[in-house]
Parts: C-alpha cells; structure tokens; sequence
C-alpha cells in the first residue's frame, strides 16, 4: 500500500533527470529542423548529446556520428546511433524513476536478462522502412508535407505483409497518420517534438532487425485481476489488463499483463467498445464477475506480458481485486523491463492506496499530495470522476507524466449516499449494468451490430 513513502516520490525528481531530458529534448529539437542542414545550435545540441556518453559504450560511435551528420554525411549506420543515444538517455530516466518508486512501495524486481536473439525479419522490408525515416531525419519536421507522408505508403504495406513487423507497421503507420493530419507541419506553432521523436527513435530502432521480446516461456497458474486499463482511439480500442499471477507448483507470486485489441471506427464509442472484443469471453467475463482466473500453458514474455488465448483460460472462483491488492500486491514481484520499453511514458505501475482525501483532481495522504490523472478514466465504464471524488480507497496505476507523479484509477471504493460503492473499469465488459445507459443504448440502437450488418451486405454485393 502506499501511504508514508509518498513524500519520497513527491519531492521530485531524482537527480540527473532534469539534464538527461534536456539533451533529449536538445535532439529533438535538431530533429525538428532536419539534418540537411545543421546550424550552430543544433550541432552543440547534438554535440552535448555525444559529450553525455563519451564514457559509455556508445561513446565512439555516437561521437562519430554525430561528426558525420554535422557534415552532412547521413548513413543508416549513423541515425541508428543517434537514435540508440536517444533512447539511452530516455532509458537512464526511466530506471531512475522507477527505481525510486519501487523503493517507495517496496516492490522487488526481476533483472532483465541479455539474451541473444532475434529477428529473422526480411532486411529488405525494414531497409524500406529506414528509407522512410532517414528523409523524415533529413528534412525534418518542419519539412514534412503530404508528399514526404506519402513516401510512407509503400513501407507500411510491405510490413502488414509480414506477420512479425505488424507492430513495426502500426506504428509508422500512426507516425504518418499524425504527420499527414498536421501538414503542413511548417505552419504549426507548435511541434509534439518529443512524441513524433519518441516514435521515430522506436521505429527506426526495431527497423534494424526486427522487433525482439524474448524468449516466451509457458505458465500456469491462477491469474488474479487487479483491473483494467482502456485505452480508445477513433480506430482501435485496446484493453491492459494488470493482474498477479500464482504458477502452479508453488512458485512466488509475479505481476503480469495481458492485452486484447481490436479495430473501430469512430462512431462505437462508450460502452459499446467492449462488443467489439467478444472474441474474448472468457477474459470480459472474469473483469466484469470480478473472478479469477485459471490458465494452461499461456506464453508469457520476459517483460511480464501474457499472450493472451481465450482457450487456454476458463473462468475460477470470484476474487474480489481490493482483497487481492491488499494481500499480495505487496509481495509480488515485478517483471523486468525489456530494453525498448525503458522510457518514462511507459511506466504504469499497480498500487493500492487507502486512507486518503480527495481535494479537486488531487489526492491527499499523510500531509502529502499526489495529482488524480482523470483524463484517462475511459467513457465505457462505470469509473467517474465523482465516484474519485468521494472514494477513500484507489486500485490505480503510477505514471510519470509531465514532471510528477501521478495517479490514474482503475477502481475505486467510495461512499455515496451514506452507501459503500465499488467500481472498476472492467466492470461493463459484459454489457452496462446502469439501467439509464442500458436505456439510453436501446434508444441509440446497436452501433456494432448495424455495421456488421453492413459490412457483411457489402461483402456478399
């Protein structure tokens, strides 16, 4: 539980955070202008970039490629040390931060473990990927226009072709979606620098060989919900769910996740999203009847995520997420984070905290304050910001999001009208249990069920 440890993780940052990012943020700033031609700032940016690592392994490289690109010599070879520079820095951050977050919380994690492996992708499909991504680094952001996303096409459709490099082409893909909503970029007053950058330092680093997430091992055990965490775009809905899981024969206690997606469009919006993923019955059923989990010979990756197949998982006995996160949560270990996924953004960590006050988006323990993330709480579920307001126990997920710590729920238990109340993010898997917003889809109709019925008239035509 968290609860004293707050003020560890509210007295801000750990040191050297604040002049990592600025470097990064030094790069991305070069990035923004493009590399053709390099003024004066954006060579010291990428110089001081070189200065930070001289005594790393990546110092003789890095420091070569950025004379190099100052130049005007720009090979794959050298944006792929940028980029792995980049993301060291950004690495660097991250296990700080979550270093000092599992002191706070007295979490034990596993290390990640080197291993050799990977890809067996087909080079030419990834050389056509870093084709792309090395004219983004060339003109830059601010020279990007509708012919430079459109270059994009012809890599992206050779990914979708190969299985492994469907994540590969997702991402570009999102990458030149934003670009191509943006253009032309040279008119904005202001660049999503350091996100466009983050996804072109991941892109062209899993375009050298493929993306690799280790060896998969099978598990198991028993899989005890904490909750879930939804994230809803306008064409794909994904659902994280968070959970502890107990391998048969008796070993200790690990935290997992799983994930299941699926397409959208724009206009399932709300609780009809879950229809979408009723491929997935017995995972939807366990989040909303709040029930454990029994599961055969699933993969699980290094990083702690489950493969996740719906056959190979059948419904256990009701486990209620509050008495599982209050007896074991504390002595569960956490996975190792894979070398990619070292970045602050990424840091989404299972806590349960009680005994607070909420005052407006902040949420107050111990004469310490840590801010509410109430943006994320998604539409398709029974989690509002009132039922926060009025909880004094959070099932939530730590992250590091703009400077702070912040707090996103995933269930809470709050007192409303002198009556206890519990809800979870899972809770509407099934289908709402609010009658007014059953009354209120039979009265909008089935989204899902007239596109279907669409697309499949289309289909036969």
């Amino acid at each position: 539980m968290l609860d004293v440890q707050l003020g560890e993780l509210t007295g801000g940052a750990p040191a050297g955070v604040d002049e990592a990012l600025g470097l990064v943020a030094g790069f991305d700033e070069a990035l923004a202008h493009g590399f053709a031609r390099i003024g004066e700032e954006p060579a010291a940016a990428l110089a001081a970039l070189a200065g930070a690592l001289a005594a790393s392994p990546l110092g003789d490289r890095v420091g070569e490629s950025v004379d190099k690109v100052v130049a005007g010599s720009i090979g794959d070879e050298h944006l792929a040390a940028l980029a792995g520079a980049r993301a060291a820095l950004s690495g660097a951050v991250h296990d700080a931060l979550l270093g000092r977050l599992d002191s706070a919380i007295g979490r034990t994690r596993a290390l990640w473990e080197p291993s050799s492996g990977a890809g067996g992708s087909p080079d030419n499909v990834l050389a056509g990927c870093r084709v792309w991504l090395r004219e983004l680094a060339i003109v830059g952001w601010r020279g990007v226009d509708h012919d430079v996303v459109s270059s994009s096409d012809q890599a992206i459709e050779a990914l979708l072709a190969v299985p492994g490099l469907r994540g590969l082409a997702v991402l570009l893909d999102g990458l030149a979606a934003e670009l191509r909503a943006s253009c032309p970029v040279s008119t904005m007053e202001r660049l999503p620098a350091r996100r466009w950058t983050d996804l072109w330092t991941r892109a062209l680093l899993l375009a050298q060989s493929g993306p690799w997430h280790g060896v998969a091992e099978q598990v198991s055990g028993r899989l005890l919900i904490l909750g879930a965490d939804v994230h809803e775009h306008a064409t794909v809905v994904r659902v994280q769910v968070h959970g502890i899981l107990e391998p048969a024969g008796g070993a200790s206690a690990r935290l997992v996740r799983t994930s299941v997606a699926a397409a959208k469009v724009d206009t399932i919006v709300g609780p009809a999203v879950w229809k979408l993923m009723g491929g997935h019955p017995v995972l939807l059923g366990a989040l909303a009847g709040h029930r454990g989990l029994e599961i055969t010979d699933m993969p699980l990756l290094p990083g702690g995520d489950l493969v996740w197949h719906d056959d190979r998982a059948r419904a256990g006995e009701e486990a209620d997420p509050f008495a599982t996160a209050r007896v074991q949560l504390g002595a569960a270990q956490a996975p190792p984070v894979p070398p990619l996924d070292r970045h602050p953004v990424r840091i989404a960590e299972p806590v349960l905290v009680e005994g607070y006050t909420v005052n407006g988006e902040t949420l107050e323990l111990g004469g310490n304050a840590l801010a509410l993330d109430l943006d994320r709480l998604p539409a398709c579920t029974p989690l509002t910001a009132e039922l926060v307001a009025a909880s004094s126990a959070c099932l939530g997920l730590m992250r590091w999001d703009g400077g702070r710590w912040v707090l996103q729920p995933l269930a809470v238990q709050a007192t409303v009208k002198k009556k206890p109340v519990t809800a979870h993010t899972g809770d509407w898997a099934m289908g709402p249990t609010d009658p007014k917003v059953v009354k209120a889809e039979a009265k909008n109709g089935d989204a899902v069920a007239v596109l279907r019925e669409r697309a499949g008239r289309l289909l036969r035509k």
